[in-house]
């Protein structure tokens, strides 16, 4: 039998996502994950200051303002941008920090982990949703 791979793990038993950095711009990776997470069944929460809403979804300034439990943390902002949001992370009792392709931050990581959560860095949920299918891009 095959081992499953933290991140299919998560994916399986993830339910919610707050997705930090959303966009309504359909050029956006962001907006591309976030569509596609929605499409497959997850609870998708954006979180962005700048919007209100996003593919009908009412979008929060900050993860302390969501009103509902979050498992994962989906962060698409810049490394240096991360370790405030880690700490809103553990502040709401989220399970999982993902953060997307190119975003590390070891610091934030670690910080994450010695508070409980599982970390997932540089890597696109929607990419490894779709491995977890077997569907190469």
């Amino acid at each position: 039998m095959n081992e499953v791979s933290q991140e299919e793990k998560i994916l399986r038993d993830s339910h919610t996502v707050a997705l930090v950095g959303a966009s309504p711009d359909v050029e956006r990776p962001s907006y591309r994950v976030f569509s596609y997470l929605k499409e497959q069944g997850y609870r998708v929460i954006p979180v962005n200051p700048r919007f209100t809403q996003i593919l009908g979804e009412t979008c929060y300034p900050d993860l302390a303002a969501i009103p509902e439990k979050v498992d994962v943390v989906d962060i698409f902002r810049r490394a240096e941008d991360v370790p405030p949001i880690v700490d809103q992370a553990i502040g709401i009792g989220a399970k999982v920090v993902w953060m997307q392709l190119g975003v590390i931050n070891e610091a934030a990581a670690s910080r994450a982990r010695d508070a409980g959560l599982l970390v997932v860095m540089d890597k696109c949920m929607r990419k490894e949703h779709l491995k977890m299918r077997g569907i190469q891009e």
